[in-house]
């Protein structure tokens, strides 16, 4: 198993990971050319890493990281963990926490001083996973749709 940057041949494929859940699967629509275009964007911002976990040549699990600076906490840093995936047949070998614990040492040497996420609401099992990895259900969040 390995950790790498995403590449854009791996794009289908993330896009496939996130849609494959009951969100997912209402939000999304794989094979839309807008997903490259985000990709291309996210991959030249400094700021981003959009990971793979790469099993024998396959994409089977995919996050993004954002680093982001701020003025607050004295001007930390802060790392933000979203759109977390483990393909389907491949959970419960601890793949999702390798690839947790991957990104909260990737925040760590980029001089981030917290790691956030956001797990929607209806999903009881993500909130007892990354629970169980240190993370603690401290604020709520809230959205706009524009």
């Amino acid at each position: 198993m390995e950790i790498r940057r995403a590449r854009a041949d791996d794009v289908s494929t993330i896009v496939e990971l996130i849609a494959n859940d009951q969100l997912g699967a209402r939000r999304e629509q794989p094979g839309d050319p807008r997903y490259l275009a985000a990709f291309e964007e996210i991959d030249t911002d400094p700021n981003q890493f959009l990971a793979v976990v790469d099993r024998d040549g396959e994409v089977v699990g995919t996050l993004q990281l954002t680093v982001t600076p701020g003025l607050s906490r004295k001007g930390m840093r802060r790392a933000t963990i979203e759109a977390v995936r483990i393909r389907a047949d491949q959970r419960g070998e601890g793949l999702g926490q390798r690839l947790i614990e991957w990104a909260v040492d990737q925040a760590r040497e980029r001089g981030c001083g917290l790691v956030q996420l956001t797990t929607d609401a209806s999903r009881d099992d993500a909130h007892r996973f990354y629970q169980r990895l240190g993370f603690t259900p401290s604020h709520v969040g809230m959205k706009r749709r524009l």
